[in-house]
């Protein structure tokens, strides 16, 4: 069977776009067909129909409302697709000048992709969506990260293995790759969730990268962005060339690549960021992770910011320095920092609406945003002037919120506040700023008092007081009335006035002469004011799109300044303090919290946390090592992971949780917390414990930061007190780093006494009747057991398992008493098979009569009286 002139143009642009799914446009819809349809139609689960045949076939096919394609997008992007947004490059009647049977031009108008998105639906207001690319030129590779949807472009020097530690840190949604290691590389994708593309060598050719980059900049030399490596330079090559293919020649606006270097940042691995939760909780989500406490800011992009320092604190203490300046200022002056946030508050996404007007997907609304957010920003360079020594963290943003009135007073002329979402929906122009366009709107609109003025006319003509003028997009204007009237209108003399156009079931239309010379001036009218109109938005896109460069900078300062408050409101609402960074070896914290624990008793019971002190200061270059002793869930891992955020929070220039913090320079953080297994890649939880300790071994330096919970319980007993004694005594003598050590082998308190870098801790505890109870305290000193029944016991473990637990370790702690070696021997003693168990002990607490009397009593009924009485009861039994 022959194809359609449709189908035909279908599956031509389809056939030029194989690895995406096709949204070819046909009017109010986007359609799919074939493999596309089937697919298509599961994911986003609407009907699959079926439109026509091919080879005898029928195709499948399935579409979505064009006015509703965003949610479907995000659909699709979400579950893996890549989409080929098919536009109608003319209209119908265009179309039909070629030919009767000719078909409306289309072609692919965009490719969608997770790293490409710039529609604020799609997008997370407070999140960065980053394109990266990762490139290997001979023996150097790099990684460069662009986010479209503002514009930033940044690229850095790095060796494969810390490729994972910077995607963590970044999170990209989609990682380009050559082709030529695509298949090594293929785990990031489940590792990270990140899109993996890959393209062809040529894609990376540093050579041609250098020219492009160089077109799109406008330069003779990248010199002037700094000094880029081949590797940096192919990598940057491949973003640009990818959202290039990806948008059909439309490039955004791309600001500067800058250069990032490693010995910047603090160095933190994809392990640790997942067991110190700082962007992302164990589940996934932004809940309960130290961003979601931590975060108060007002503006999205002041949120994007403050994510970027927490993912990437700073080394370098003067600017460390700078921006605590600035959050004590605020903090000491809380009258104009809430003054500050309240105008912050109204401040609209810039950066992406910058982006959205450089692409033309821009509408007025998007204008509308670069109006406000200027003049939030003047509002804010008001308050901030009239005050005096402004620490360099705000006076710097200060001078990027003026010299921009020139925008702000074109678009406050041309726009009127309430804006609409389109173009084409007009009326966005305000009155009095184009003379040709008020004109044109006078004649459009005063036609439509003249239609009014006619229709009672044309009444009193025919003495039909039902008739009326009416318009739709086939007929234009028509006069309408009943068929009982109609007959008369088509007579004599009425019939040389109304000329019949069409009958309906209940009406017969009619136009006048009259009625189609005033419709093509009103049209013309209406015709002229939308072509100006769209002709004012393409003049002010182009404004806002030749000034980007400085409004991104007055964006920047607004994010910086938001960061800046929200922080000292965050310090001034929980007691934070400002903590010392400095280039020492100091690690001392005194009664130090962790934020994330802390803020969770608030909001769940309103409990205090109760702080701990941490002092890892070693003498010169020593290690200093904290061994933590003490029993699950008495605060192990909360206490060495509220020390490894203090850090963070330190260094990112943020108050911290604590009395009082002296941070000397963090260059690494390890963390080793958790337990969990990685099956996917045939490893155990045990093998994933030693690949993560095998990384913190190799690569700490003596400025590391490192936090290690129960190394070595994997395996048996002494493999693992084994590695555990041999791992420590590695981190004094090799890592020389300061650590905080947990564990459950007591054995290993001996070596305080033999390092001197390493110093016993306990978590307190205290039994009462045969309960342990935590007191959450860290302590000097080592603990003398582990509690681990008791533990079992509050669990929930049958009683009968916990009488038989305790007889068991009696038995065991008899035999390493007395000098036996083997378990085995002392288990053979026991009567491991007997017939009848023994039955599990009572608690002294179910006999004790003061119990009794309590379990009795109902608190609600008691007077003054009975409570004194009872008070007298519960003394005398007590004594029983």
């Amino acid at each position: 069977m022959s194809v359609t002139p449709m189908m035909a143009q279908y599956l031509e642009i389809k056939d030029a776009h194989k690895d995406a799914l096709l949204f070819y446009r046909m009017g109010d819809f986007y359609e799919m067909f074939f493999d596309d349809a089937v697919a298509a139609a599961e994911a986003l689960d609407i009907a699959l129909t079926k439109r026509g045949k091919h080879d005898g076939a029928d195709i499948p096919m399935c579409g979505v409302p064009v006015h509703a394609a965003e949610g479907y997008l995000l659909t699709l992007i979400r579950k893996g697709f890549r989409v080929g947004v098919c536009e109608q490059l003319e209209s119908p009647a265009e179309a039909k000048k070629r030919g009767s049977k000719s078909v409306v031009k289309r072609d692919v108008v965009r490719i969608v992709t997770p790293g490409t998105l710039t529609e604020e639906t799609l997008l997370e207001a407070r999140k960065h969506n980053f394109l990266a690319a990762f490139s290997v030129v001979r023996d150097e590779s790099a990684l460069a990260w662009a986010d479209m949807s503002t514009g930033s472009v940044q690229v850095m020097s790095l060796p494969q293995t810390r490729l994972g530690a910077e995607l963590a840190r970044l999170s990209p949604a989609e990682l380009i790759v050559s082709e030529a290691n695509a298949q090594d590389l293929r785990y990031l994708e489940e590792d990270f969730g990140i899109a993996l593309t890959d393209l062809p060598r040529s894609a990376f050719d540093s050579t041609a990268a250098e020219t492009r980059l160089k077109d799109v900049y406008s330069v003779q030399s990248l010199d002037a962005f700094g000094q880029f490596s081949r590797a940096e330079v192919a990598a940057l090559g491949a973003v640009v060339s990818y959202i290039d293919l990806t948008q059909k020649g439309n490039l955004p606006l791309l600001l500067p690549p800058k250069q990032e270097a490693q010995n910047r940042t603090v160095q933190i691995d994809a392990a640790t960021r997942r067991n110190l939760e700082l962007t992302q909780s164990m589940s996934g989500g932004r809940a309960g992770s130290l961003l979601s406490v931590i975060d108060m800011t007002a503006t999205a992009p002041g949120a994007r910011l403050l994510e970027q320092r927490l993912s990437s604190p700073s080394r370098d203490h003067d600017l460390i320095a700078d921006r605590l300046d600035g959050v004590s200022y605020f903090v000491n002056h809380t009258a104009l920092a809430e003054d500050l946030r309240s105008a912050l508050r109204a401040v609209p996404d810039l950066e992406r609406a910058i982006s959205r007007l450089s692409l033309d997907r821009g509408g007025p609304r998007d204008l509308g945003a670069v109006r406000k957010a200027l003049e939030q920003a003047g509002a804010l360079s008001q308050l901030l002037a009239a005050q005096d020594d402004l620490p360099k963290s705000v006076s710097d943003p200060l001078t990027d919120l003026q010299g921009r009135e020139h925008i702000l007073d074109q678009l406050d002329e041309m726009l009127v506040a309430e804006l609409p979402l389109h173009v084409r929906d007009g009326g966005f122009i305000a009155p009095g700023a184009h003379e040709e366009l008020d004109e044109a709107r006078t004649l459009r609109d005063e036609g439509r008092s003249v239609i009014a003025s006619m229709q009672q006319k044309y009444q009193s003509l025919t003495d039909v007081s039902s008739l009326k003028i009416k318009h739709n997009n086939v007929l234009g204007y028509f006069v309408e009335t009943t068929a009982t009237h109609a007959e008369r209108m088509m007579s004599a003399p009425l019939s040389d006035t109304f000329i019949h156009r069409q009958t309906t079931a209940n009406q017969v239309r009619f136009t006048t002469v009259e009625l189609s010379d005033l419709e093509a001036r009103i049209q013309s009218a209406g015709d002229q004011a939308q072509g100006i109109e769209k002709a004012l938005f393409e003049e002010l896109r182009h404004l806002v799109v030749s000034m980007a460069a400085e409004l991104h900078q007055t964006s920047r300062a607004l994010a910086a300044l938001d960061v800046l408050v929200a922080l000292a409101n965050l310090a001034t609402r929980e007691n934070w303090t400002r903590p010392i960074v400095d280039d020492s070896r100091s690690f001392d914290i005194v009664a130090g919290r962790h934020p994330v624990v802390e803020a969770s008793l608030k909001r769940q019971s309103g409990d205090e946390f109760i702080a701990n002190s941490c002092d890892l200061g070693g003498d010169g270059d020593a290690a200093s090592i904290w061994l933590l002793t003490g029993p699950n869930m008495s605060g192990k891992s909360t206490f060495l992971r509220q020390n490894a955020l203090i850090a963070i929070l330190a260094q990112i220039g943020s108050y911290v949780p604590a009395e009082r913090a002296h941070i000397g320079s963090v260059s690494q953080i390890f963390s080793r917390v958790g337990a969990s297994d990685d099956l996917a890649r045939g490893r155990s939880t045990f093998m994933v414990e030693m690949v993560e300790t095998a990384a913190i071994l190799n690569q700490s330096d003596d400025r590391a930061l490192v936090i290690l919970d129960e190394i070595g319980r994997g395996t048996s007993t002494y493999d693992g007190l084994s590695i555990a004694w041999a791992t420590l005594e590695h981190l004094h003598d090799v890592n020389r780093c300061r650590a905080l050590f947990a564990t459950h082998y007591h054995e290993l308190t001996v070596l305080a006494g033999k390092l001197d870098g390493v110093k016993n801790a306990t978590v307190a505890v205290k039994e009462w009747e045969g309960d342990v109870i935590f007191l959450h305290e860290v302590r000097e000193g080592s603990a003398d057991r582990s509690y681990g029944v008791q533990v079992a016991k509050l669990a929930g473990l049958p009683k009968s398992v916990i009488a038989r637990a305790r007889t068991v370790l009696d038995a065991l702690e008899k035999g390493s008493r007395e000098g036996k070696a083997n378990p085995s021997t002392i288990i053979d003693d026991l009567p491991l098979f007997s017939v009848a168990p023994s039955a599990a002990p009572t608690d002294a607490s179910e006999t004790s009569p003061v119990v009794e009397l309590l379990e009795e009593i109902q608190p609600d009924d008691l007077s003054p009286r009975d409570a004194l009485d009872l008070i007298y009861k519960l003394k005398a039994a007590s004594k029983a």
